[in-house]
């Protein structure tokens, strides 16, 4: 039986090492997991060991509100190390977080470990800080790629397709399309994804409750699964219907209102309509102007721009979010060019993340 190290702090990272775990244990064999990742794949999995950390307890956004945890991330490293050399590891999976994964495998170098590295979702370098590439690629023995233009950055990446594409069970089709465009007002579901973490939702939850009050049909917030049990922070949500299943409730509405991040690449793909609708603090806009130089911060029309496309929906930053420009928005959306686009990114992102990662988690 093989023994993984993995780093998974993010619920997004989760998401996809559980499609990984899922594949390995289905065409292989059994596993052993250790290290950050959220505590409910132990179970789900049968695996007799716990994280090191659950993957909860590292969750926050912004320059700001990460400072706390410098402190316990560096505890971390210091103690994901000590494992690797009195543990038997096969292989390292480090998922996404270049904040604490390179570091990561930085101290692992210092320490002359053995273990052979992988680094799933490589950082975004072609947003900024493009100086970590040569480090990257010093530290990790292999970059496994989720974006097909991460190869004019990195010389040693391996393509491996989006993961969405395999999460993603179920999509539109022609005939919901049509049905969108044929539904009276009344009868359109409209979803709100305010994001996962407190801070995006408490800054997003006022403009979309009062957003929601122009709409006559049914209205249902997404609410991520480990915060179902702290529905205090969305404020009052009376007039909304819950859901914590993205990809269902993405399938299931006309239209959506979405926070920057992963979940609006699900929508493009899944197929709803959507609006991005983005506010955080002022000092991490401002810092990010300094040196994010990109025309768009939602990851479809990203790639897309990659892809000499154009934009794939509207974008409304920090004092632009406000529910009347976010519902003229939708009064005035292009449902033909988003449609469009949709087929190309499925076509352009392919499919196979999760295969191709436990074959090389297999093989190494």
């Amino acid at each position: 039986m093989k023994t993984f190290l993995v780093c998974a702090l993010e619920p997004s990272a989760n998401l996809h090492l559980k499609e990984i775990l899922k594949v390995y244990k289905e065409n292989f064999k059994d596993f052993n997991l250790l290290g950050i990742y959220d505590e409910t794949l132990s179970k789900e999995f049968g695996l007799n060991s716990k994280p090191l950390y659950s993957s909860h307890e590292f969750s926050a956004m912004g320059f700001i509100e990460i400072l706390p945890l410098i402190f316990k991330a560096k505890r971390a490293i210091k103690e994901l190390v000590n494992l690797s050399f009195t543990q038997k590891i096969d292989a390292i999976l480090c998922i996404d977080s270049p904040a604490f994964n390179i570091p990561f495998a930085k101290a692992l170098k210092k320490n002359d470990s053995k273990i052979k590295r992988i680094y799933y979702i490589l950082p975004q370098v072609w947003a900024w800080k493009k100086g970590r590439i040569p480090i990257i690629e010093s530290h990790f023995d292999i970059l496994a790629s989720i974006l097909p233009f991460d190869d004019q950055f990195f010389s040693k990446s391996i393509y491996c397709g989006h993961p969405l594409l395999d999460e993603i069970k179920d999509f539109k089709t022609k005939e919901n399309e049509k049905s969108i465009l044929l539904k009276k007002e009344k009868e359109k579901i409209i979803a709100f994804l305010p994001g996962s973490r407190k801070s995006e939702i408490k800054r997003l939850m006022p403009i979309f409750k009062e957003l929601s009050k122009k709409f006559k049909g049914e209205k249902i917030l997404c609410v991520p699964p480990f915060n179902l049990n702290k529905l205090e922070i969305y404020g009052d949500i009376k007039e909304f219907k819950i859901e914590s299943n993205t990809p269902k409730l993405l399938k299931k509405a006309d239209f959506a209102f979405i926070c920057s991040g992963t979940a609006t690449l699900e929508a493009a793909l899944v197929g709803t309509p959507f609006v991005l609708a983005y506010r955080a603090k002022a000092i991490d806009i401002f810092i990010a102007k300094l040196f994010v130089k990109l025309k768009h911060i939602g990851l479809a029309n990203i790639i897309c721009d990659f892809a000499g496309k154009e934009p794939l929906n509207p974008e409304f930053l920090q004092d632009e979010v406000k529910a009347q420009n976010l519902y003229n928005s939708y009064i005035n959306y292009n449902y033909q060019i988003f449609f469009d686009k949709v087929d190309f990114l499925k076509e352009y992102l392919k499919f196979g993340s999760a295969k191709k990662l436990a074959k090389i988690l297999h093989e190494i």
